[in-house]
């Protein structure tokens, strides 16, 4: 009997023609390690190269894994060494260059983005975390497909208050920098808790300090397909639809198993991890809100929604684990408001709101992502904003993260155009009141305590 049916190979053509199936990212990670130098110049060459150098056959192959397999692979990507950790040896407090080096060297080898202008700093600061947290806003202004992310908290050292006060300013400069761009800078940022070394996704990627010389990782999509066959079991109980996702999640994760070992061969370096991710895309049909409301909500961010998201989010990954052995990265469901047309549906028609979406964050992966916030927010509200998901993902030991765009100029009722996958978003509204006196505290909040259950 053989392994693939003539049906399984209908199916999944099916599935890529008509259900938008494709495959998000693959993404190749690469050590700079050993790219440290006193000197910045000398530092941003050595990147330069050894980036060109490792990556230079990944577009192609991607390219070519796409036409002989019939699946899409919407971008190619690469993720590198925090460099914070690289430019620690620059006497040069600026690594603004270190950026320039990265954004040249993706051109080069034409992927879509590099990750990693990043800093991990969850327990505190050294001298280079400092230096690169400085350097976010030019570096973005700067460069086009460097993306850029912090860790400022985790469930085992407690959240960072100083650095949540500094990523507040740091969004609003970043913001200030490209506002010609409508803030397009902060759509390349993200503030992490809990953040993993093995995130494939941008804007949030980085290859951690565990990981080998270069590996390759893949993200799925596929919300379009987990919709359709969702409308096939309308009228059905609770555990029909749980049962529906898990078998779903499986073909999809199986497609994304098989072109990451073959991207990986062809490399020659090691295949990394899957992605179980339900990623949206602003197209049409390919949205995680429409999920929910294909399971039984009028409309997204209506009650209900928290329930089915975690109903979703724990079918994707029931699914997903049978179908690799090797799952990583973030794995659940992506609710970027921009890059869904659901959600974005769904805040303009008053059914979802910035509260519901950190509800939402409690049972599902990532955070409040993609999210067009009116230009007067302030620092200390952002950093506020930055908490409150950091708190969600340190009592829960989860990744969570903040992606939100301050767009100067615009208020609640207007809209923001990013284009392409980063989509358009609906200016969502935030509180008015402040929490100025708490972000100005400074200090550290206290780990959780993990096993006292009485």
């Amino acid at each position: 009997m053989p392994i693939i049916s003539s049906h399984d190979i209908l199916e999944t053509t099916h599935m890529i023609t008509q259900e938008n199936l494709d495959v998000r990212t693959i993404t190749m990670g690469i050590s700079l390690r050993d790219c440290a130098d006193p000197d910045v110049e000398a530092c941003a060459r050595k990147i330069y190269d050894k980036v060109a150098r490792t990556a230079e056959h990944l577009v192609q192959t991607g390219q070519d894994i796409e036409s002989e397999l019939g699946v899409p692979i919407i971008h190619k990507r690469i993720s590198v060494t925090p460099i914070a950790l690289v430019g620690e040896s620059c006497t040069s407090p600026d690594y603004v260059p270190l950026a320039r080096a990265l954004d040249k060297a993706a051109k080069a080898v034409g992927v879509n983005f590099i990750g990693g202008f990043s800093a991990l700093v969850d327990k505190g600061f050294t001298k280079g975390d400092r230096n690169l947290i400085a350097s976010i806003p030019q570096a973005l202004a700067e460069t086009d497909l460097v993306c850029s992310s912090v860790n400022i908290g985790s469930t085992k050292a407690g959240i960072n208050m100083d650095a949540v006060a500094e990523m507040g300013r740091v969004v609003k400069q970043t913001a200030a920098l490209t506002q010609d761009q409508d803030a397009l800078g902060c759509a390349k940022l993200v503030v992490f808790c809990n953040a993993v070394n093995d995130n494939p996704f941008m804007a949030g990627a980085f290859f951690g300090v565990t990981e080998p010389e270069s590996m390759i990782s893949v993200g799925v999509s596929g919300p379009g397909v987990v919709k359709h066959a969702l409308e096939a079991v309308r009228g059905q109980d609770i555990g029909a639809v749980a049962e529906t996702i898990k078998r779903t999640a499986f073909k999809i994760t199986r497609v994304g198993q098989l072109v990451a070992q073959e991207a990986a061969k062809r490399l020659h370096t090691q295949f990394g991890i899957i992605d179980l991710s339900l990623a949206p895309t602003p197209a049409v049909g390919d949205s995680v809100a429409h999920i929910l409301e294909e399971i039984g909500l009028e409309s997204c961010g209506g009650p209900g929604t928290t329930a089915t998201l975690a109903l979703l989010n724990d079918a994707v990954k029931k699914g997903g684990l049978m179908a690799s052995s090797y799952v990583g990265g973030l794995s659940g469901a992506f609710i970027p408001v921009s890059e869904d047309a659901g959600m974005i549906a769904a805040v303009e028609k008053g059914s979802l709101c910035l509260e519901k979406l950190e509800a939402m964050t409690c049972v599902c992966s990532v955070g409040l992502d993609m999210i067009a916030i009116p230009g007067k927010t302030t620092a200390e509200t952002i950093s506020a904003i930055i908490a409150d998901e950091a708190a969600i993902g340190m009592i829960n030991n989860k990744t969570t993260a903040v992606r939100v765009i301050p767009v100067p100029g615009k208020d609640v009722g207007d809209s923001v155009e990013f284009g392409g996958l980063l989509g358009h978003a609906p200016i969502m509204a935030v509180s008015p009141f402040k929490a100025d006196t708490f972000i100005a505290r400074g200090g550290s909040i206290p780990a959780p305590v993990r096993s006292l259950t009485n």
